[in-house]
Formats: C-alpha cells, sequence, structure tokens
C-alpha cells in the first residue's frame, strides 16, 4: 500500500537519497530547516548535475510558526550588461542561442539565495558553520557519486547538442557518456564549495571566485562579467497567494510562473469537482491550466516592466470570470507551444515546525553546457527563454528572465503547514495542481497522491508538443472521455520523468511530520 512517511524530529524530501540525507544529518545535528536545505541543495548540485547546479537559479519559501506568510528569496539572477540583440546579431545569431557561452547570459542566483535564506534563519538560534551545511557535497565531490539513470538517459539524449561546449565532455563524460552505476568525480567543484565554505558565500559574486569565473565565462565567449556578478544580490520579495476552500497557497511572485500555478488551484477550487481521478478532475485541471498559461504568456516576465497585477488575477472576482469561460464537458484550443526545463524541489522541517519549499534549476538539462576550467561550475541557460523581439520578456540588459521554476507552501484549514514542488519546466503548475487536488481537497494519502498517475498539457524533453500527454496508469475509459471531449490525447509510459519529479513535506498541528517522495526520481524522505 502506497502511503506517506512520519516522524517527529524532522524530514527532507529531495528527488535523489544523498540530498535528503545530508540534510537530514544537518537537522541531526541542531540545524534548522533552512541550513538543512542549504546542506541539501549544495548536494544534489553535485550527486545530480543535469537537472541543477551552483551555476542556476533557486527559489524559496521559508515558513515559522505564527507567521501569516511564508518569506520569499528570489534568487535568479539577472542578464549581463553586455547581453543585447546587438550582441547577438553581431555573432549572426537570430535568437539567443540555447546551448554554449552565449546561452551563459545570466549572473547564477543559487549561491546568494543559500546566503539570503541563511540570514532569514539567524535569528533562530547559533548557526552551524558553513563547513559544516557544505560537508557532504565536498565529500560527494571529491570522492565521487554512482552516475543515475536520469543523468546517462538525458547525457546521451542530448549529446548532440553538449559535446562540443567548452568543458562539458570533460566534466561529465570524459570516456564517453558515462553508464549507470559509473563513479562521476568533481574534483573542482569540491575545491570550489570548501573555498564558499571557508572564505564565504558572498565569494561566489565580489571574491577571488568571482574573478576566476569572470575570467573563464569571458574567454570562452559568454556575455558575463565581473561586474555582473559583483552588482547581483538575493532579494527577499512578497509571495503571491490565493484563498481557497481548504486553505491558503503561496508561491513566488514573477518573474516565476507562481501566479499560473496558483490561479489553476484558484480556477479548479471554482469547478465543483468532487471526487478524483474521473473526467471531471482531469479535464477541469488541465483546462484551468490552459487559462492560467494564457494570462502567463501574455503578461509574465520581470515584474519592474509588467503591464498587468498578477495578484490582481488572483482576486475572487478575476477567478470567477475566468472560471466562467470553462467548459464542463469540451477542450478548449490549445496551440501554444512550450519550452523544456529541468530542475530539482527539495523540502525540509524541523521539529520546531519550521518550513522550507525550494526549488533549484539549471534551466534545460546540464543548462548551457559550458563548465568552466577553474572552478568547475556549470553555467545555467536561464537566459535562453529572453526573446530578441518586443514583449514581455525582451532581453533587456540588467533584466530578470521568465521562470518556470515555483516552489509552493500551504497554510491550511486544518493546521497543517503544506511545502510542495517539482521539477519538470511547463509540468511545474500541472503537477502542482495533480498532487494538491489529490491530496488536500479529495483526501488521498500524500505518498499515493504523488505516485498517481499523471498528465502534462504540452512541452516534452526535445520537442514543442502542445498535446495532453497521459500516463498509460490511467483508466482506459478516461483517455477515451478525454479524447471524446476534444483533447488531443497521447499516452505515455507508467512512470515518465517528463511528468516530474515531485515531493512534499507537512506539519501537522501536533507537531508531527510527513513526507512523500516521487518514484519517478532518486530520491527518499529522511526523517529524524
Amino acid at each position: 500500500m502506497l502511503h506517506s512517511l512520519h516522524c517527529r524530529g524532522g524530514m527532507v524530501t529531495a528527488p535523489h537519497h544523498l540530498a535528503a540525507q545530508a540534510g537530514a544529518a544537518v537537522l541531526r545535528d541542531g540545524g534548522n530547516a533552512v541550513e538543512a536545505m542549504v546542506a541539501a541543495a549544495a548536494t544534489i548540485a553535485v550527486v545530480y548535475p543535469h537537472m541543477n547546479g551552483i551555476g542556476g537559479d533557486g527559489f524559496w519559501l521559508i515558513h515559522e510558526p505564527g507567521m501569516a506568510a511564508p518569506v520569499a528569496v528570489r534568487a535568479c539572477g539577472s542578464a549581463a550588461q553586455a547581453a543585447d540583440a546587438a550582441f547577438y546579431r553581431a555573432h549572426g545569431d537570430a535568437a539567443i542561442p540555447t546551448r554554449g557561452p552565449r546561452a551563459a547570459l545570466t549572473v547564477a542566483g543559487a549561491v546568494g539565495g543559500w546566503a539570503e535564506a541563511l540570514a532569514v534563519a539567524r535569528p533562530w538560534g547559533k548557526p552551524l558553520p558553513l563547513p559544516h551545511l557544505l560537508a557532504d557535497a565536498i565529500r560527494h565531490a571529491r570522492e565521487g557519486v554512482p552516475v543515475t539513470g536520469s543523468q546517462v538517459g538525458l547525457t546521451q539524449a542530448k549529446w548532440g547538442e553538449l559535446a562540443g561546449v567548452p568543458g562539458f565532455a570533460e566534466a561529465f563524460a570524459a570516456q564517453g557518456v558515462p553508464r549507470v552505476g559509473d563513479t562521476l568525480r568533481q574534483p573542482r567543484i569540491a575545491a570550489t564549495l570548501d573555498r564558499l565554505a571557508h572564505a564565504g558565500l558572498d565569494d561566489f559574486y565580489r571574491g577571488d571566485l568571482a574573478q576566476s569565473m569572470a575570467r573563464d565565462l569571458q574567454a570562452v565567449g559568454s556575455p558575463l562579467a565581473l561586474a555582473d556578478l559583483q552588482g547581483w544580490r538575493a532579494q527577499p520579495v512578497a509571495p503571491l497567494s490565493v484563498r481557497l476552500s481548504a486553505g491558503r497557497v503561496f508561491n513566488q511572485p514573477p518573474p516565476t510562473q507562481g501566479v499560473s500555478s496558483l490561479a489553476i488551484l484558484g480556477l479548479f477550487d471554482r469547478l465543483g469537482v468532487s471526487q478524483a481521478e474521473g473526467f471531471a478532475h482531469v479535464h477541469g485541471v488541465v483546462e484551468a491550466t490552459k487559462r492560467a498559461f494564457a494570462w502567463r504568456n501574455r503578461y509574465v516576465g520581470d515584474p519592474a516592466t509588467m503591464q498587468a497585477d498578477p495578484a490582481a488575477f488572483l482576486q475572487p472576482g478575476a477567478l470567477d470570470a475566468e472560471a466562467a469561460h470553462i467548459d464542463a464537458q469540451r477542450a478548449a484550443p490549445w496551440p501554444v507551444p512550450t519550452a523544456p526545463g529541468d530542475t530539482v524541489w527539495l523540502g525540509a522541517a524541523d521539529a520546531h515546525g519550521r518550513v522550507v519549499s525550494y526549488i533549484q534549476s539549471v534551466y534545460w538539462e546540464f543548462g548551457s553546457g559550458v563548465v568552466l576550467p577553474e572552478s568547475g561550475v556549470q553555467w545555467q541557460n536561464r537566459g535562453a527563454s529572453f526573446t530578441l523581439d518586443a514583449g514581455p520578456n525582451q532581453l533587456v540588459p540588467g533584466r530578470l528572465p521568465f521562470h518556470t521554476l515555483n516552489p509552493a507552501l500551504a497554510l491550511l484549514d486544518d493546521g497543517r503547514v503544506l511545502a510542495y514542488g517539482t521539477m519538470g519546466g511547463e509540468g511545474q503548475p500541472q503537477t502542482q495542481a495533480a498532487f494538491f487536488t489529490r491530496h488536500v481537497l479529495f483526501g488521498q494519502d500524500m505518498q499515493a497522491a504523488i505516485t498517481a498517475p499523471r498528465w502534462l498539457l504540452g512541452r516534452t524533453w526535445g520537442d514543442q508538443s502542445t498535446n495532453l500527454k497521459l500516463e498509460s496508469r490511467f483508466d482506459p475509459a478516461l483517455v477515451e472521455a478525454l479524447r471524446s471531449a476534444g483533447h488531443d490525447v497521447q499516452v505515455v509510459g507508467a512512470f515518465e520523468d517528463m511528468m516530474g519529479h515531485a515531493g512534499a513535506v507537512a506539519v501537522h498541528p501536533d507537531g508531527r511530520i510527513e513526507g512523500a517522495t516521487d518514484p519517478r526520481a532518486d530520491g527518499i524522505c529522511a526523517g529524524v
């Protein structure tokens, strides 16, 4: 029987077991939920490099008992001052490249986000030292870890795009595409993390490490310069929220798609669906997704330049009006292509009831593919989401790119604090909705709700499809009902990576901690 796990001393859930264990070890040593998350985040950057890294971005939601809303930390990097349309057209680019040095055009914000989150947690008591938090990540980078099946599969699938990118093959495929179980050692990343542990996280942006990375970025042809790193800092921001029948749910504001994750739940909550797994459930969430994504695609970008207020879109009247356009029986047209992305979501809770929802990413699998020769840092390609043409996500120096990343956290009316999320680019809001509706609205066990078959409207890795994909474990009668309603349905495998690597952790009113992890990944829930 599928069931979630429970404990009282703290829990970390992550899509790789070594990351969850690193976080749990920090909790056992007296650390808090944020410190556990930094340990897990550093470790998963080492052991799951196809999905994330310290050369990527991150977003936090941090909740402490008694708070009316979580603290949100935005740790996404801005575009280089040298990155503009003229720069790319001078290199013959009709669009921003998705791989290689010119795809590495935004500052990597993850490490700065760790620092800002630790600052949020500083009033909670004497902090554990950075060398303690980063010890497991350093050890795994130095001694090596077995390569996972998902890393092998994505290396094979993207070899043609990545093999010639500076530094990629040397770092991840020195003997050719690795096999499952081969040992991946990353001595340069071990040294870089060790430097951060002893020099401080700010060294990534304003110290010797920053100078090293800037030299290497410039040498390979990236528009990023030392001044871009020095001028950037993670920011605390006000989270967005929506009121549902079961409680209030929070997510990140733009430039993320958090508004769409919240809107999907707000719209579905208005449809009057009474049970999970039937046509009304799946069709309802899919149609709510279309409405939410249409608004997102029209407006979401750097919040400093947006022409619409995401908080206003989440107000009851606005959601009522949007929900009125959803046909309970027929599928609305959906021709909008989408883009790929790779990410990790991690959750943590400690014995004091503090809860963290965190997401970290290099955007596409292996990001830009660029691995810097001195530091070993793999740089993201998040800036590839910019456009060179006018629009809400037009490339401008210093601008924040649109982000698929959006960790979620709910304060439920029954007293639970629930953190949940997933990797999966466009699939993130959809997987969040599948989990939340099943677990919170319809009462399924947390683990059962994560394991249950999922759907994805839109993209898969490596293409720009717009159809509705369903895992093969769905009832064939439901599949046919969706087809009859006008959905362009494609049945895929039973447990597909494209459906995301989800997880959840909750603190109950009695102090009990509950967690679940995704069988589609390599993770566990590690309890204390």
